[in-house]
């Protein structure tokens, strides 16, 4: 239904429906709120769409899903008084804009763009009392990223597909991205353990028992692998044995902890990945949801934090002031930090007029808007205002206590810690353990009650988490807050990467071919410096630095001739030579030879094309076995059927324990949690108290 148009009426377009409802409740009759539903041009999908010629031009076109959009701004435009634009504040918001400007008609120098950080009264009301033009340096920034993005993808592309296999893709991040992972792998199948021991002494005291750890022996101090067999440790064990044992040093220290700064995208990412197990794409889908508007019962469609697009660790005058007052009100004026605490931006492309990610309303207390919110939005919008209150909040306070105890010719060491003020941890609770020590006094003789000699191997590296790769990305300076969940995505969906057991990513075997060969034949695609050397380019653009059109012809020359000289100089069998199998063919009994595509190694038949059978080469893997406590359960559910397909269920063991699970899988999709019942511990249970 159209909408009705009135007098004096002003049209405001934004990008996404639930943004245009929750600005709605803001404004008046007379204006009117639309959707762009994202973009409403782009590179065209069937040709490349760039004069090289004519400095790169792009040559846009409306695609297909956005026509009717555009016909519908169109008009709406046509009677309007007044045309806003008001799509996000960074380089793709700027350039919606601007390809709206252009497909509405609209003067070029007008005061008719609007930006916020936050979709509240008050920043909507400011924004559109402060209108400016559109920032070409923007708009040519991030032209230039899209331009360069098409040339890698639509040239290097082709070539994977004719020298390698079908529907690969290479690009400026992703293959950067792939290559990290690639190369991690290869650190994890190379790595040899190592074996070294420790030696553990728990001692009583006069008011208490404690464990310490050998770091000295015949005043040498012990490295890692100074213990390297056990006929060492041992050696060593049985002298200390009927050693005696006393404190020969307490050291007492009180230290003080600060709180992190609120969160980026990248650190807002991490630290969701590591504490409540999103992925990255997970993380700002919801993050959108939360910053766009949220349905909060009586209160309406509310924008609960600023944009979750940034790199800056900014806060305003007026969120620190207000936020502050939330601590007081909330904790205690003992939990204030004395002073507002203000964070320097580490990124070299943040923009200081930028905020970091914050709740709209530091009041709007997670537990107050528990029962509107998903519980994934909950448990999103709980880290986001936990970490930005915190970041105002007072500092803990920690007491360290170092106890060096001597035994013969040995010296060990333990350290403990308490917490004394908690400060910012009510807030923010980081995971600071306590390691309460009794109370020691120097040369308090000690009672040896056990000895433990302890093997070790060292383990190697973990694949990278969601976490891990965007801390990577961002160490070495490519790509930007914006790109991370959606490189990840992409790697994923080309089959570049698969998920482990741990949720980690894993290359795949064609990940490792393609990555060979853009290292060997295009390194600077592949090249964390070059390509953090791009990054820095397209924001010396953005700050009308550098004109776009020279970037791009200084890239694509040297690319485009040593893809030309490639192209002609490697075959297919030059990067992926055949391997002869044991192998018959079933269908014309020539020999298999063993091909990689897509999806890894395969078996195609050597009479090709006269015969094209093929054969799967995936071996199917050994699953894990059960934990120990858990290895009566497949017996206990042999029978055990499923009730939606009548397939046969499976004992399996995740996250959250043991369950069964459909042994039609992908087909059947039927999963079953399995309650273990705890056994008894012959003490009763504790009388639930009663209100009188």
């Amino acid at each position: 239904m159209s909408p009705v148009l009135l007098n004096n009426m002003r049209l405001i377009i934004v990008e996404s429906p639930t943004k245009a409802k929750t600005i709605s409740r803001f404004l008046g009759k007379e204006d009117i709120v639309e959707s762009s539903f994202g973009h409403v041009r782009d590179l065209p999908t069937k040709k490349m769409g760039i004069d090289i010629e004519h400095d790169f031009q792009p040559d846009y076109e409306v695609p297909v899903k956005a026509k009717k959009t555009v016909t519908k701004l169109k008009a709406l435009a046509k009677q309007a008084d007044q045309v806003i634009l008001a799509s996000d504040e960074d380089r793709e918001g700027e350039a919606i804009a601007w390809h709206l400007q252009q497909l509405l008609k609209l003067p070029a120098q007008a005061d008719n763009r609007i930006v916020f950080h936050e979709i509240t009264e008050t920043a909507i009301t400011n924004a559109l009392k402060n209108p400016r033009k559109i920032s070409q340096e923007l708009v040519d920034a991030q032209q230039a990223r899209r331009v360069l993005d098409r040339l890698v993808g639509y040239e290097l592309s082709p070539f994977l597909w004719k020298k390698v296999a079908k529907n690969l893709s290479a690009g400026r991040v992703q293959s950067v991205a792939v290559r990290l992972i690639v190369e991690r792998e290869r650190e994890i199948e190379a790595f040899q353990k190592q074996e070294y021991w420790t030696i553990s002494a728990n001692l009583a005291a006069k008011k208490g028992e404690f464990e310490t750890q050998l770091v000295k022996w015949q005043g040498k101090t012990l490295d890692k692998f100074a213990l390297n067999n056990e006929e060492t440790a041992e050696k060593i064990k049985q002298q200390l044995l009927t050693a005696d044992y006393s404190i020969s040093a307490i050291t007492k220290e009180r230290t003080t902890k600060k709180p992190a700064a609120p969160f980026t995208t990248s650190t807002l990412q991490q630290t969701a990945n590591r504490w409540l197990g999103f992925s990255a794409k997970q993380t700002m889908t919801l993050a959108q949801k939360l910053y766009e508007g949220v349905e909060l019962g009586p209160h309406g469609q509310v924008g609960l934090i600023t944009y979750m697009r940034t790199d800056a660790v900014n806060l305003s005058n007026e969120f620190v002031s207000r936020a502050r007052e939330t601590i007081t009100n909330n904790f205690g004026q003992q939990f204030l930090a004395t002073s507002p605490r203000r964070f320097a931006n580490k990124s070299k492309g943040a923009q200081e007029a930028h905020e970091a990610i914050r709740p709209t309303d530091p009041d709007r207390t997670p537990e107050s808007i528990k029962n509107y919110l998903e519980p994934r939005q909950f448990r999103l919008y709980q880290l986001i205002w936990q970490r930005a209150l915190a970041s105002q909040a007072a500092e803990a306070q920690i007491d360290r206590t170092s106890v060096e105890v001597t035994a013969a010719e040995a010296l060990f060491r333990t350290t403990g810690q308490t917490i004394v003020f908690p400060g910012y941890l009510m807030i923010y609770p980081e995971q600071t353990q306590e390691k309460i020590l009794p109370e020691l006094t120097e040369k308090e003789p000690l009672k040896l009650l056990n000895l433990e000699t302890e093997q070790h191997f060292t383990q190697p590296p973990a694949r990278y988490s969601d976490a891990g790769l965007v801390k990577q990305l961002e160490k070495y300076g490519v790509g930007r807050p914006s790109t991370y969940a959606p490189t990840i995505a992409t790697i994923e969906a080309r089959n570049y990467v698969v998920r482990d057991e741990y949720k980690r990513l894993a290359p795949t075997e064609i990940a490792k071919v393609v990555n060979d060969l853009l290292v060997a034949h295009f390194p600077n695609i592949v090249d964390y410096q070059f390509t953090a050397n791009i990054e820095t380019q397209l924001d010396q653009i953005a700050h009308g630095q550098l004109a776009w059109p020279p970037v791009i012809a200084d890239f694509y020359q040297p690319f485009h001739e040593n893809l030309e000289h490639k192209t002609k100089e490697l075959s297919k069998k030059d990067i992926l030579p055949d391997q002869t199998s044991t192998e018959i063919c079933d269908k014309c009994g020539a020999p298999m030879l063993i091909k990689t595509g897509r999806y890894g190694p395969f078996l195609a038949c050597s009479a090709y094309p006269d015969c094209r059978n093929i054969k799967s080469l995936k071996e199917k893997k050994e699953p894990k076995p059960l934990p120990e406590r858990y290895q009566h359960l497949p017996e206990e559910y042999a029978n055990e059927v499923c009730e939606k397909c009548g397939a046969k269920m499976a004992v399996k063991v995740g996250r959250y324990g043991p369950f069964l699970a459909c042994t039609a899988f992908p087909k059947c999709r039927n999963l079953k949690k399995i309650i273990i019942k705890k056994e008894a511990t012959g003490k009763a249970a504790p009388k639930k108290k009663t209100k009188k």
